[in-house]
């Protein structure tokens, strides 16, 4: 007699579902001036891995969600420093939509601390969610400066 057992999510995935839920937390934060250390609580308690409405979110890796939200908040002034020479003349950060900046800012927090993740899959993942809510323009605007910000901060080519 064998027993199945259903596999888990994959690490890909269970990091996908974090990145969704720490730009959720970023903007959430800004918009409220909720503290980090509240911000992970609720998550962690109300919003990772819960069923809303019928639609399942999946587990997130809590981890990599705690970092990305606690490093980005806690390196934001470095992060924008990085972001806004990649704008274009005469545009500033609070020009940004503010989900947009938020999206931004955790990727870039994600090229700057996480060399264990590869700075295509950095750039791919946060276009995909920027697709999720934005026309292809704007998805592709965060493509392009993320693109950009991964050649500069990680002295390479996106590979």
């Amino acid at each position: 007699m064998s027993t199945r057992t259903r596999p888990g999510p994959d690490l890909r995935a269970l990091r996908r579902t974090a990145r969704l839920h720490a730009v959720q937390a970023l903007y959430q934060r800004a918009a409220r001036a909720t503290p980090v250390p509240e911000l992970l609580h609720e998550f962690h308690a109300h919003r990772l891995g819960v069923e809303v409405e019928e639609l399942d979110f999946g587990e997130a890796d809590r981890a990599f969600f705690d970092d990305l939200v606690a490093g980005t908040a806690a390196r934001e002034a470095e992060i924008d420093a990085a972001i806004a020479p990649c704008l274009a003349p005469g545009w500033t950060l609070a020009r940004l939509d503010p989900l947009m900046l938020q999206l931004l800012r955790a990727g870039t927090y994600e090229l700057l601390a996480r060399p264990d993740v590869p700075t295509a899959a950095v750039v791919s993942e946060y276009a995909d969610l920027a697709h999720a809510f934005y026309a292809p323009a704007e998805a592709g605007f965060a493509n392009a400066l993320l693109d950009r910000l991964g050649r500069t901060l990680r002295n390479g080519p996106v590979s």
